[in-house]
């Protein structure tokens, strides 16, 4: 991939190495959903929510993603969790776990937990729409891939994942 885009390489060499497409799009800093909407592009793209937390205890860690829409608060993500009180993670978190300051938080993060100790849960609209956008671990840019490239990036890569039925729908 070239070297002049917006991101951690890591990112890119993953997707390269995987055989995922992507389009890719620059924009100035969105480090906020209400931020990311004024540069969002991407004919039948869903634009995506990407929430890290941990628990109690500090000795686990979720990335949470679901489209931007979806208004949830930290008491209902408890309770779909099923994993006690959670609290958003610090930015000392991030960078320890995901690789990135806040603002930037994303699925391709896991490309940094090299040690497998966040768990994903997805959001189960995301699986039956076209296509997703994410920022490549730095909020200047977005990437678009197909929601069946992003689960075959949440597989191939080892992540633990569960998907949530956010909206109330059954889960295949």
């Amino acid at each position: 991939m070239s070297s002049n885009r917006i991101g951690q390489p890591q990112v890119y060499e993953c997707l390269e190495r995987l055989g995922i497409e992507y389009e890719y799009y620059e924009h100035p800093e969105a480090p906020t959903i209400e931020i990311a909407e004024r540069f969002y592009r991407g004919e039948g793209t869903t634009l995506c929510k990407n929430l890290f937390f941990r628990n109690h205890k500090g000795n686990r860690h979720y990335l949470v993603i679901m489209e931007s829409h979806f208004a949830m608060d930290i008491h209902s993500v408890e309770r779909m969790l099923h994993q006690g009180k959670l609290s958003f993670a610090s930015p000392e978190r991030m960078m320890r776990y995901l690789g990135v300051t806040p603002g930037s938080v994303s699925l391709f993060n896991l490309v940094n937990d090299v040690n497998r100790e966040v768990t994903l849960f997805v959001d189960s609209k995301l699986l039956s729409v076209e296509k997703v956008s994410f920022h490549p671990n730095d909020n200047r840019a977005s990437l678009v891939i197909s929601s069946a490239d992003m689960l075959k990036f949440i597989r191939e890569m080892g992540i633990r994942y569960e998907v949530l039925d956010l909206y109330g729908q059954d889960v295949d």
